[in-house]
C-alpha cells in the first residue's frame, strides 16, 4: 500500500511508518497531520494534514460492517487492527467537536517473556498458582495488558491448562504450546464481561484471564470464579494496592461488604500495581512496581477492614516479595534513570516520598 486517489498515505503506511519510528501511539486528528507518540513525545509527522473525508476513509477502512454499525451506534470503538509480519495495534475511535479521530497503539507481533520485559519475579510463582485471584492494576497506559500477556505466556510455556481470555479488544495474540488458550473478544465473540465469565466457568478453565474488571457484576464473577479452583488474572484502573482492594469492596452494597472483605481475604493472592515513568533521557519508560503479596497477616487486615495498614505490610514484607510503589521510584530517582517531578507525580504518598529524599 502507499498513497490513495487523493495522495493521502494509506493507514498502513501510517502504522509501518509507526513501527520505523519506534513510537507507541498515531494519533489521527482533523485538522493536524498524523502524529506520532515517540518515548512519550508528541511528534507531528511530515504527511498532509488530514481532513473530515480523509479520517473517514481511513478508518471506516479498517472497522468491517459490525464496527462500523457499534461505532455510529456509541460514537466510541475499541478493537484491534494488524498488519501481517508488521504488528497489531489496539485502535480507539471517537467523535470531538463533529469530527471522527482516533488513537492507535503498537501491540508487538513477539509476546515477551517475563524475563524479557524484566518484570517481577514473583509473576512467574503468581501465574503457576492452581486457584485464586491475582489482580495487576494501574493507570490507562501503564502495560497491564503486557503483564497479563507475559503471565498467560509464562503459562502457556510451563504448565497444560486450559486457558480463557475475555478482552476488549484482543490485543496479543497467543499461539497453543503446554497449554490451549481461547481468546474471546467483546462485541464479536461475547457481548460483555459478565456473559462471557458465566459461561467461561462451565467450560472446564483452569485459567480465566479478564482483561478489565469494571463494574459490580464482573467483579463479584470473578471473586465467584476464584472460589470455584480457577485460577483468575485480572486488571483494575487503580493507582495502589491498598486502593484495589478499597475499591473492590466499595463496589459492593454496604450490606455485602463483611462478607466479600472474608471472601477476598480467602481467595485473594496478590496484587501488582505499576506505573510508567519517562526515562530522563527522553529514551523510553521505566517501570515501577509495587507488589503485594497476601500473607496470613494481610488477609488478616482485609478480613478486618484495615487495609490502610497495608502500607505498614509491604514495607516489612520484602522477605515475601513485596515492595511499594515509592520505594521503587526512590530508586529509580537516585539511580538517574527517572526525574524528581516525574517520581512525586506517580508516588503514593508524596509527602513522605519528599520527606524520604530530603533526609
Amino acid at each position: 500500500m502507499g498513497t490513495n486517489e487523493s495522495g493521502f498515505p494509506e493507514i498502513d503506511v501510517l502504522l509501518e511508518e509507526l513501527v520505523l519510528r519506534e513510537a507507541s501511539d498515531l494519533h489521527i486528528r482533523v485538522g493536524e497531520p498524523p502524529i506520532y507518540r515517540i518515548f512519550g513525545q508528541l511528534t507531528r509527522s511530515e504527511f498532509p494534514v488530514i481532513t473530515d473525508e480523509y479520517a473517514k476513509k481511513l478508518l471506516y477502512g479498517i472497522m468491517g460492517e459490525e464496527y462500523k454499525k457499534r461505532f455510529e451506534e456509541k460514537l466510541e470503538l475499541d478493537f484491534a487492527y494488524g498488519i501481517s509480519g508488521v504488528a497489531r495495534f489496539r485502535v480507539n475511535v471517537f467523535k470531538q467537536k463533529g469530527h471522527i479521530g482516533a488513537a492507535m497503539r503498537i501491540i508487538p507481533l513477539h509476546i515477551k517473556t517475563i524475563d524479557e520485559w524484566e518484570l517481577p519475579q514473583i509473576l512467574k510463582k503468581l501465574s503457576l498458582l492452581p486457584r485464586g485471584l491475582v489482580l495487576i492494576t494501574g493507570p490507562t497506559g501503564s502495560g497491564k495488558s503486557t503483564t497479563l500477556a507475559a503471565m498467560i505466556e509464562h503459562i502457556n510455556q510451563n504448565r497444560s491448562a486450559h486457558i480463557i481470555t475475555i478482552e476488549d479488544p484482543v490485543e496479543f495474540v497467543f499461539k497453543d504450546n503446554l497449554s490451549t488458550i481461547e481468546q474471546k473478544e467483546l462485541g464479536i465473540d461475547t457481548k460483555s464481561f459478565t456473559s462471557s465469565l458465566k459461561h467461561a466457568v462451565r467450560q472446564s478453565p483452569d485459567v480465566i484471564m479478564i482483561g478489565e474488571m469494571r463494574d459490580y457484576e464482573t467483579i463479584a464473577l470473578a471473586i465467584r470464579a476464584a472460589e470455584m479452583g480457577h485460577l483468575v488474572l485480572g486488571t483494575l484502573h487503580t493507582a495502589d494496592t491498598a486502593q484495589t482492594i478499597e475499591r473492590i469492596i466499595n463496589v459492593f452494597p454496604p450490606e455485602e461488604q463483611d462478607e466479600i472483605r472474608l471472601e477476598l481475604s480467602n481467595i485473594l493472592h496478590a496484587v501488582i500495581a505499576q506505573a510508567l515513568i519517562p526515562a530522563i533521557d527522553g529514551s523510553g519508560f521505566n517501570a515501577a512496581f509495587e507488589v503485594l503479596t497476601c500473607t496470613q497477616a494481610v488477609r488478616s487486615l482485609i478480613k478486618e477492614g484495615k487495609t490502610p495498614q497495608i502500607y505498614s505490610a509491604i514495607q516489612s514484607g520484602a522477605k515475601y516479595g513485596m515492595q511499594s510503589l515509592d520505594s521503587q521510584l526512590k530508586k529509580l530517582y537516585q539511580d538517574g534513570l527517572i526525574g524528581y517531578e516525574a517520581a512525586l507525580s506517580k508516588c503514593s504518598n508524596p509527602d513522605e516520598f519528599e520527606h524520604s529524599i530530603l533526609k
